[in-house]
């Protein structure tokens, strides 16, 4: 879900709990453990520590700060002498909300492995993580890698990368050639990472040869940008997105519109584009409160990947699957009731007539289909379905899975490499929430019991865990989903659809939700805020 950030509202239901205070009291743990642990890296020596058996780095830099370079590619991590502590997570890029504001000194990552210097050639993979374009961080803790790590025997890296205007204004059209890259330098920041991971594989343990990249929500649309664009290539070889697409990218057209009403915003005119490079970085992320043009409800100004055509020549997933991927394994997955996540806390949501339904689809779909012709197919799909069943599914439908469904389409097109997999399972007592955007995070990474998780501890949590652990695991060292505790499932071809369905068992079916695909096909698919 690309067009909401990641887990916006899972993030506001913690931020005043447990997730606020286990996240702000790591650092300072972290920094009174021991250096048990040192890696040699281009710029010098880091120090992690060894936390039940694995060695884990954390806030270790890839890149410079970007203040001096604000809107431009980044420039390597400067050289230090002596040990550098690598205990705590380093700063989050600047943004709004329960991260924020951040640092512009944010390039930074993490990496979780069993060995250093071992020529174990390990697996290495690269987690990106969500907050569509604007926010989040790779210190959440439900992206630990070490339950990863220790489980696959594989090496587990997470990253901070520059967001929002900090990371995807387009001033090439209002600026001089230094800001032409401007619209992409958050993505050219995920390169760099990649650079870097593939220049250290060796010493932590990893195969620079065998890098899986995954990500949820907005990681998984940066993963399908990364996937056309030309400087990535080669950097990584397999791709595992959730609930996370990027069909198109914004043209420059209306990415030149968004920055001249940010520069409105911020009351600085487009002749004097020079002046973003010094003012505060406060002030450049108060000014994105301005509403998006393509956004009926109430937002703030939306920031994503440019069809520059040079960082990015061409839209992600249109008109076809880019090209110079097409050997790249790929899975694609969603949560069966992703909007669960950020429409669920309106009860009155939950208790829709069918009277009130039309006009709060209008609003919430986001795609441009009567209300009318939509209830009435869904009712017919349905028929025990409740007006707010209607309403998730169709919202969950409209938004996010609709660009799944663009990219599996294009890519069974391109070869037959591609997995696609929906999540069903949802714990006990979640009946309300049911299978909502963010909850296969924890159950790929195995930390179902941090701060923030909610599926659980109990057997069925640990289950469903080990069954998406194992196929991501399965998928990093051989390209195939498929392992011992899973019932075999077949790559997508447009014949049949194929789906793992992820539940209490796992099933494969054959295009699930082929009558919401059908449906949804009447009106063409545009990326919300890329028009």
């Amino acid at each position: 879900m690309t067009d909401t950030p990641t887990d916006l509202h899972r993030r506001r239901l913690l931020q005043a709990g447990a997730f606020a205070g286990a996240l702000a009291a790591l650092p300072a743990a972290f920094a009174a453990a021991p250096r048990t642990s040192v890696a040699r890296v281009a710029g010098g020596r880091v120090g992690g520590a060894i936390e039940d058996g694995v060695h884990v780095f954390r806030g270790v830099r890839y890149g410079a700060d970007t203040a001096p370079r604000r809107f431009m590619p980044a420039a390597p991590a400067p050289a230090w002498r002596g040990v550098h502590d690598a205990l705590a997570y380093g700063a989050s890029a600047p943004q709004r909300g329960g991260e924020g504001p951040g640092s512009e000194d944010c390039l930074f990552l993490n990496v979780w492995t069993p060995g250093l210097r071992d020529g174990a050639r390990r697996p290495i993979l690269v987690y990106i993580h969500g907050g569509a374009f604007s926010t989040g961080s790779g210190s959440d803790p439900l992206y630990d890698g070490g339950p990863l790590c220790r489980r696959g025997d594989v090496v587990v890296v997470t990253v901070n990368h520059r967001l929002n205007a900090f990371g995807y204004l387009a001033l090439r059209d209002l600026g001089g050639p230094a800001l032409a890259q401007s619209g992409n330098v958050g993505q050219l920041d995920l390169v760099q990472a990649l650079q870097w991971v593939a220049a250290h594989a060796a010493e932590f343990g990893g195969d620079a040869g065998n890098v899986t990249l995954f990500g949820q929500s907005g990681g998984g649309a940066k993963i399908a940008t990364l996937m056309a664009m030309p400087s990535a290539h080669g950097l990584f070889h397999r791709a595992w997105t959730m609930s996370g697409q990027q069909v198109t990218a914004a043209g420059p057209r209306a990415a030149d519109q968004r920055a001249r009403l940010y520069l409105d915003a911020l009351g600085v005119a487009p002749a004097d584009v020079e002046r973003l490079r010094t003012l505060p970085m406060q002030a450049l992320l108060d000014a994105q409160r301005v509403r998006d043009p393509s956004r009926v409800e109430d937002s703030s100004l939306y920031f994503g990947p440019v069809v520059d055509t040079v960082t990015l020549p061409r839209h992600p997933f249109w008109p076809d699957a880019p090209p110079q991927s097409a050997q790249i394994p790929m899975v694609i997955g969603n949560t069966r009731d992703e909007t669960r996540a950020f429409l669920g806390h309106d009860a009155d949501n939950f208790s829709l007539d069918w009277e009130a339904l039309p006009a709060k689809l209008r609003t919430q779909q986001f795609v441009d289909l009567d209300p009318a012709v939509v209830i009435a197919e869904y009712r017919r799909l349905y028929p025990d379905y409740t007006p707010s069943e209607v309403f998730f599914a169709a919202t969950t439908a409209g938004r996010s899975w609709r660009g799944a469904v663009e990219e599996l389409e294009v890519r069974a097109a391109q070869g037959h490499n591609t997995w696609a997999y929906q999540l069903d399972w949802y714990p006990h007592g979640g009946e309300r929430m049911r299978a909502f955007h963010t909850l296969d995070i924890p159950l790929v990474f195995g930390t179902i019991d941090r701060a923030g998780s909610r599926t659980g501890e109990d057997a069925r949590a640990r289950d469903m865990a080990a069954a998406m652990q194992g196929a991501l695991l399965a998928f990093a060292r051989s390209g195939n989903p498929n392992h011992a505790g899973l019932t075999h499932w077949a790559p997508y071809s447009l014949a049949r659809r194929e789906t793992m369905v992820f539940d209490t068992p796992s099933r494969l079916e054959d295009d699930p939700r082929g009558g919401e695909r059908r449906l949804y096909r009447q009106a063409p698919f545009v990326q919300r805020g890329t028009q």
